[in-house]
């Protein structure tokens, strides 16, 4: 569920900054701009689908969930001591609470799914 929302910020995140960029914000490199665009919605569709996999129980996800919260944290840390706190908890506090729940006994034994075997002919 933390995994769903934060990719619904990273959405909403790109969806400002979108419109940011097409109201004319100054930027400097038009281009530069798009791929981060770009970078903010592949993200937020690499952690959607990291939620439904873990979700569905898939092992590989809490590994993938793991790096996303450290990514966060990377950028969660500066923006806090750099004086936005409440940006910075936004991001800092989800983060933590993700890798904890990761790391919680239930959610290790319900996520060990490894996928289904291949068909034998």
């Amino acid at each position: 569920m933390i995994v769903a929302a934060e990719a619904t910020a990273l959405l909403v995140a790109a969806g400002w900054y979108g419109y940011q960029l097409l109201n004319g914000s100054p930027v400097l490199s038009f281009w530069g701009a798009v791929f981060t665009l770009g970078l903010l919605l592949a993200f937020a569709a690499w952690l959607y689908a990291v939620a439904v996999f873990l979700y569905r129980g898939y092992r590989w996800t809490r590994a993938a969930a793991l790096v996303a919260q450290l990514f966060v944290l990377t950028i969660g840390f500066p923006t806090l001591s750099g004086g936005l706190v409440v940006a910075g908890l936004a991001m800092l506090l989800p983060a933590v609470a993700a890798i904890v729940l990761l790391f919680h006994s239930k959610v290790i034994s319900y996520a060990s799914r490894t996928g289904s075997a291949p068909p034998a002919l």
